[in-house]
């Protein structure tokens, strides 16, 4: 994400319910990529967010040329670069008790692997939505940065990071689905 900057506090929005219903009525869950749209879906259910952008992230080498391609890295001794186009989720969360719940919940993903997870806020997002939150999966060396080369092997770690953190993503929904049924 090449705003990315570091985490910035809530603060009060009296217009995140007109907000969240504008991002609802132009979210085209056919422009989603495939691997991710449940995941966009469960976020949609949440009254406490909503989902700005995001990207599954997508490997591209010698094999495989298309942008969005969305296939697992195949087993090779022939590849030796790869260009990853950075995996994210961009989020509005409401300066609510259970915004501030999803939020602390999120918070956590980066301990997973903190060199390939990082939590922050894009300015580009902050300045069009106050309380818009970016995770985003990408070499820390990197941080800033949409697109980078980098070797075979570490792209087979960033992928399997990037699926652990998608079903990590998985399961905080449910949880806050399970809250909003029970509640």
């Amino acid at each position: 994400m090449e705003t990315f900057t570091e985490l910035m506090d809530f603060v009060t929005d009296p217009h995140y319910h007109e907000k969240r219903q504008e991002s609802l009525t132009r979210l085209d869950i056919n422009t989603i990529d495939a691997p991710i749209i449940e995941i966009i879906d469960g976020f949609s259910k949440l009254p406490y967010c909503f989902t700005l952008q995001s990207c599954y992230g997508h490997f591209l080498h010698k094999n495989q040329k298309s942008p969005e391609n969305i296939e697992p890295l195949p087993v090779s001794d022939r590849i030796s670069r790869v260009e990853y186009r950075i995996a994210y989720i961009a989020l509005c969360i409401q300066n609510s008790d259970l915004g501030r719940v999803l939020f602390d919940h999120l918070r956590r993903i980066p301990a997973v692997d903190p060199e390939y997870i990082q939590l922050g806020c894009a300015e580009w997002f902050w300045k069009r939505q106050v309380n818009s939150y970016v995770l985003q999966i990408e070499p820390k060396r990197y941080i800033t940065r949409d697109t980078v080369s980098i070797s075979y092997q570490e792209a087979l770690h960033i992928e399997m990071i990037r699926n652990e953190f998608f079903n990590g993503l998985k399961k905080i929904i449910q949880e806050g689905l399970h809250k909003k049924q029970s509640g």
